[in-house]
């Protein structure tokens, strides 16, 4: 990897050698690991690289270290999947988390293609120039710089514009909804969510005693409109939680009529409505109006991510809205974030210098690249037995099975071979889509994706029988 073949992503390649290493070792016993030096003759890397990639095992509890002896893998743990107290998402987090597993669950995007080396790059040099004692104390919503970015990318014209005021920044996008659900005030409030609808989401609203009313999407992706005004008519819909673009978990996107259409109908009845944009920058195809374009920004609050986008470096929640700002202030006051500063500002540069659109342009083109292999794979291996729409963005595909089959089951039995979906019952509270599942098709290589589609069908063929 020296002398020109060492990129910024090298130790992503240490990482994996090590994590193979790991399991193959399958011992009961602390082994030891071969030491910095020895790692960097045999993978022609720096010791800084190697230093990283034991440094991200660490965290993860994979390895730990001695002084001056070195660094030690721990035990693997048993491989006997760990039930989640009868809670299916709790029994998917708790594995999906598990070394040596495969984790076909996840909706990480930026995984294949992450923007972290650029971004520590700018933080390190943004330490240069705002030194420690030179810093100014964290701004309890966010860092001026990083809102300002966001509002200017979130302005399409004179009417539809956002200021810095409008913008606020939490810790992550769990704490940021938190926040949002306290500010509008929704427990025991009606909300109305497209579906299928992130569990993330629908597990909060739950928590929080929201009434959640499900609407569910049309077999060609688009909104049911004449349900959605029989809803708005006859129930007290306090809000509409809708996606930008993207539905996830679907990864598929409603025509443009269908879209102006439902926004006509929200507009007639004054409907506040709250916009997950979390994936409209990961669609295929470009030109497609977001929903924000199309309501009363007065009536709008919308909320995304970094990590979809940037990767786990980046991991920040945000909201913009006009009308919550006294609110939203108080609430962040409360909550209290402690966000570091200098990577606030180093994220705003990559939008400043046009660094974020250069890489969002590589990683749709990976992502489309990827969905196309994936789902070659799936009609080669189950195009008899599933079903899928095919992904317009985003790193999943949303599955039906074609024949009757209890996909707990399926679940369950994939997990004692180290493999984890997520079951598509997991998107709704009413129990919808128990024939569905969503996959991930990121993985990272399609011979991984092959072997794990191998057990996926002799895990649904032994359940029809």
């Amino acid at each position: 990897m020296k002398g020109g073949r060492e990129t910024g992503f090298a130790y992503q390649a240490v990482y994996r050698y090590l994590t193979t290493l790991i399991n193959e070792m399958g011992s009961d016993a602390r082994v030891r690991l071969p030491s910095l030096r020895q790692l960097a003759d045999r993978l022609n890397v720096s010791i800084s690289t190697i230093q990283y990639a034991y440094s991200l095992l660490e965290k993860e509890g994979r390895v730990y270290s001695i002084a001056k002896s070195g660094y030690y893998a721990l035990p693997m743990p048993s491989m006997t999947p760990v039930d989640g107290g009868g809670d299916l998402l709790e029994t998917l987090y708790v594995n999906a988390r598990r070394p040596g597993m495969r984790v076909l669950s996840t909706d990480e995007p930026a995984l294949i293609q992450p923007l972290d080396s650029p971004l520590l790059l700018l933080e390190r040099e943004l330490l240069r120039q705002y030194p420690r004692t030179a810093q100014t104390p964290p701004q309890p919503w966010g860092e001026l710089e990083l809102r300002t970015a966001l509002a200017a990318r979130y302005t399409s014209s004179p009417a539809r514009c956002w200021n810095a005021d409008d913008v606020y920044i939490g810790a992550d996008l769990r704490g940021v909804l938190e926040i949002l659900i306290a500010a509008l005030s929704l427990r025991g409030a009606v909300v109305l969510v497209e579906s299928p609808c992130d569990w993330a989401v629908l597990r909060l609203l739950q928590g929080a005693e929201v009434k959640v009313i499900e609407l569910p999407l049309l077999a060609s992706g688009e909104i049911p409109i004449e349900h959605l005004e029989q809803l708005l008519v006859s129930e007290m819909v306090h809000l509409v939680v809708l996606s930008s673009t993207l539905n996830m978990p679907r990864a598929t996107f409603a025509c443009e009529a269908n879209r102006r259409a439902v926004a006509q109908l929200l507009q007639r009845h004054g409907t506040w409505v709250l916009e997950n944009d979390s994936y409209s920058e990961l669609a295929f195809e470009a030109g497609i109006t977001p929903f924000r374009d199309l309501l009363d920004p007065e009536r709008l609050i919308v909320y995304s991510t970094f990590e979809k986008t940037i990767g786990a470096e980046a991991p920040y929640g945000y909201v913009l809205s006009r009308q919550l700002t006294l609110n939203l202030q108080r609430h962040f006051l409360l909550r209290a974030f402690r966000l570091s500063p200098i990577r606030q500002k180093a994220i705003a540069r990559l939008y400043s210098n046009g660094r974020i659109d250069q890489h969002l342009l590589i990683l749709r083109r990976l992502l489309r690249e990827s969905a196309v292999s994936a789902t070659q794979l799936l009609r080669e291996r189950l195009g008899d037995s599933l079903q899928w729409a095919e992904p317009q963005g985003g790193a999943t595909i949303w599955i039906r099975s074609t024949r009757r089959v209890d996909l707990r089951r399926v679940f369950h039995r994939l997990l004692a071979q180290r493999i984890v979906i997520a079951p598509g019952e997991l998107f709704s509270l009413q129990g919808m889509y128990g024939q569905h599942l969503r996959l991930t098709h990121a993985l990272g290589g399609a011979e991984d994706l092959d072997l794990v589609l191998g057990a996926l069908a002799d895990a649904l063929r032994l359940e029809q029988s």
